[in-house]
């Protein structure tokens, strides 16, 4: 693949227009971007605009909605919807079966520098883009829900794509406000999702076990660690926690404890009536409130949060800034006049001796 890591995109398409894909329009709508959605569901052009109707006051309450809601155009052709585009945001169903069988009809059409980026939540995009003219410039660009709001982008090359797609795909969800993070190797689920279905793994275990209710196993995360989560990961958590030895004094003094902790692990067993327990508890945990309901409430939240984080990013850079200044001003200004200090009346400097006839 022959194109720039930072060459500008301007127009994206949108292939599979979903939660997640119309999520990702209203987002490069938002920074400016032109934008075409593609799908061939029936009323998938009123869903889509429905969706950014819905995420627009949150990108405008950050701030960052610069562009029109309504300013994108509609294609259900895939085909035709790539043509003139400059990065492909593919999100149809999450099966090899289908992405193989689309990937390779987009990939005809498009020039080869542009880089075509999966939303796959947990494929292995060497394994869906065999079929295209070009796998080099396939990537993962899997988003975290919902991709308007959550800074997280997972960009996986995997033993296809060129190191050049991948900065490509890195450069690009750079520069319109996202966090990507590069997979260095492919596996099932990536990163996010593992660690996610991990904790929820034992989750499950311990209301299988009886250990503690649906909703008290939810707030052991909410009202404990997830606080924390929202500002470090486990590393630097666990690095903070071992005090100024920080995570060689944790691991010194705890990873014996802890090491029993996941050898006490365990793996739920999916029964008809678990499943039922669990949705159940989270239905009693919902106290009444609709789907739509929570997810307000997730999303404002999740908003105030996003823009303390960046107030806080933007205080630490100013102070950053005025640091240098301040020693760029002190060499430039010293605080002494070194030719005043060697004298005992720094007058004399201007005037002479007082004490000479004139």
């Amino acid at each position: 693949m022959s194109q720039a890591v930072h060459t500008p995109v301007r127009r994206v398409a949108v292939v599979g227009a979903g939660t997640i894909g119309a999520s990702w329009a209203a987002h490069f709508l938002a920074h400016g971007l032109d934008v075409v959605v593609s799908d061939p569901a029936p009323g998938a052009e009123g869903h889509t605009q429905h969706l950014i109707d819905g995420a627009w006051p949150v990108l405008q309450a950050l701030g960052t909605a610069q562009g029109d809601p309504r300013g994108w155009r509609f294609e259900p052709d895939p085909v035709k919807a790539v043509e003139g585009v400059d990065f492909v945001q593919e999100n149809a169903p999450e099966r090899y079966e289908v992405k193989r069988k689309l990937l390779p009809l987009i990939d005809a059409v498009l020039p080869r520098e542009v880089v075509i980026a999966s939303s796959s939540s947990g494929l292995l995009v060497s394994r869906f883009s065999d079929g295209c003219r070009f796998p080099d410039r396939c990537v993962i660009g899997h988003p975290f829900n919902p991709p308007h709001l959550i800074p997280l982008v997972e960009v996986v090359g995997g033993k296809t794509a060129s190191r050049a797609a991948i900065d490509a795909a890195m450069a690009f969800y750079k520069a319109i406000g996202k966090r990507p993070i590069e997979i260095r190797k492919e596996v099932t689920g990536h990163v996010a999702n593992r660690l996610q279905a991990a904790l929820w793994r034992e989750a499950i275990y311990l209301v299988q076990e009886g250990v503690a209710s649906v909703a008290d196993i939810d707030a052991a995360v909410t009202e404990g660690p997830g606080l924390r989560w929202a500002l470090m990961g486990p590393h630097m958590t666990f690095n903070l926690g071992g005090g100024q030895g920080g995570l060689a004094h944790f691991m010194d003094h705890l990873l014996p404890a802890v090491e029993s902790w996941w050898a006490d692990l365990g793996t739920p067993n999916m029964t008809p009536e678990l499943q039922r327990t669990l949705v159940e508890g989270v239905k009693a945990e919902a106290e009444g409130r609709s789907m739509t309901e929570l997810a307000q409430w997730r999303d404002k939240l999740l908003t105030q949060i996003i823009t303390l984080r960046a107030a806080s990013a933007a205080a630490a850079d100013l102070a950053a800034v005025e640091a240098r200044l301040d020693e760029a001003l002190e060499e430039t200004f010293p605080g002494s006049d070194p030719v005043s200090v060697t004298r005992q009346t720094p007058a004399e400097d201007i005037e002479g001796d007082p004490s000479a006839e004139r």
